[in-house]
């Protein structure tokens, strides 16, 4: 089985390094990058193979494109003879699934992904979609490959993938404006800005670790922080007074729809 990856940036690399980890041969593993320096790096880290844009492609169960979507188009277009029996995983926002197989002629085995960036340290969730060609074992492959970096969901319908990208695509930008803005928050109560960092840090990252371990959903461990009276209570009505949680709500929904009008800038024949 040969795994070929089209582009050798950094989820690629968090891909890769993920599935020397998890099992897969570096002999099994090829990466198609332009930048000479970059495929030396690839090759010595991880024990693949690369080759240059110009170089044939091995014959690979699976290509994974991970490429930015501006160049998606014409490197699919490039790549679409030699992709015959392939399945096409495509990391690329806003590219749809049916996009993709009409640039690649009409392939219709393609898994469609949402990574997240916690990714480069495996611990992201992926969104994924699988076009009606794919087959059973086609997802089974596609779920061990995703599974180097973390948890994936798949979904049935296409379009649940822009709402996938509102949450967990761009969620981790969410959280890094919250922790920036409780940092802010700490710098204000006078703390340095090595403490106030770590204040924030931890504070978050010890939540999530109680969330993670915990039976109860968010609201109750909430209630069960928030005594009547005290200063949680008061923090949260400031907070709730300031419709944070209706302005979360819409920002996702503004992502949502921004993924909708990239999926159709992308997907239009000039």
């Amino acid at each position: 089985m040969k795994i070929s990856f089209i582009g050798g940036g950094n989820m690629a690399a968090a891909m890769i390094g993920g599935m020397v980890k998890q099992g897969f041969a570096g002999t099994d593993i090829h990466v198609v990058e332009p930048d000479a320096a970059k495929r030396a790096e690839l090759a010595q880290q991880f024990g693949i193979s690369t080759g240059s844009p110009d170089e044939a492609l091995p014959a690979s169960t699976a290509v994974i494109f991970a490429v930015k979507p501006q160049q998606l188009r014409s490197v699919a277009a490039a790549l679409a003879p030699q992709l015959a029996g392939s399945l096409v995983i495509s990391i690329a926002a806003g590219v749809r699934a049916d996009t993709l197989g009409r640039w690649l002629g009409g392939l219709d085995r393609v898994v469609r992904v949402m990574p997240n960036t916690p990714a480069l340290v495996q611990a992201g969730i992926s969104g994924a979609y699988a076009s009606p060609g794919a087959t059973a074992d086609d997802k089974a492959l596609a779920e061990r490959i995703l599974g180097s970096i973390g948890e994936t969901v798949w979904v049935a319908d296409e379009e649940e993938i822009d709402g996938i990208t509102a949450i967990s695509g761009s969620g981790p930008a969410y959280v890094f404006y919250f922790i920036e803005s409780l940092q802010a928050a700490a710098r204000a109560q006078g703390f340095a800005p090595e403490t106030a960092r770590k204040l924030a840090y931890q504070t978050f990252a010890g939540a999530i670790k109680l969330a993670l371990q915990s039976d109860d959903d968010a609201a109750t461990l909430r209630q069960k922080v928030t005594s009547k009276g005290g200063t949680t209570e008061r923090a949260i009505n400031a907070l709730e007074n300031s419709q944070v949680r209706s302005t979360i709500i819409a920002a996702a929904s503004a992502a949502a729809a921004r993924s909708r009008e990239l999926g159709e800038e992308l997907g239009r024949d000039d």
